[in-house]
């Protein structure tokens, strides 16, 4: 485009799915921020998995310590702790929240090879928890391929996903099991 010319205004027009309530969408199709003022604080908790695959070498090098750039494991836990701590200032439409318990559990799944994340956050308060629990697994899943990249670029993340919630309004969920490939 040359310089000086405005690119031409486009219209995106938000597809609602028929009886999908979609909260942070306003009656003109524009996104904002629910008010939940309202709403009862309840406990609520969600739990969310994701995994890093890698090569049985670099699982057996992550395990035994020998990463380059320090402890992989606890740089991911502590990573993730702090990402479902900040969610509110990356994902636009969050609400800052009073969370109450954030757990990172990291563990070597041979099978995969690689590991498997699961963080669980707890809250007292008038909305959910899913998305930080969706952070932290997301970001301690790439702070594991960040430490350990020297040693294998190849890895992959996978899964990520809402395991479970509970509490609120639309009361609980629980994830189907997914069919071994």
């Amino acid at each position: 485009m040359a310089r000086g010319t405005k690119a031409p205004k486009t219209k995106t027009k938000t597809k609602v799915l028929p009886n999908a309530e979609l909260t942070h969408i306003d009656h003109r199709g524009q996104a904002h921020m629910v008010d939940v003022g309202a709403k009862s604080a309840t406990e609520r908790v969600a739990v969310a998995e994701g995994k890093v695959i890698m090569r049985k070498e670099t699982l057996d090098a992550v395990i035994a310590g020998n990463a380059m750039k320090g402890d992989v494991l606890g740089a991911a836990r502590l990573a993730g702790i702090m990402a479902a701590k900040r969610t509110h200032g990356l994902i636009p439409l969050c609400h800052p929240l009073p969370i109450t318990k954030i757990e990172i559990d990291i563990n070597p799944e041979h099978s995969l090879p690689g590991f498997l994340i699961q963080s669980t956050v707890k809250v007292n308060g008038q909305t959910g928890v899913e998305m930080e629990a969706l952070m932290a697994v997301s970001i301690a899943c790439l702070t594991i391929y960040d430490m350990a990249k020297a040693l294998e670029k190849s890895m992959s993340i996978e899964g990520v996903r809402l395991l479970s919630k509970s509490g609120g309004k639309s009361g609980d969920y629980k994830a189907q099991e997914k069919a071994k490939a």
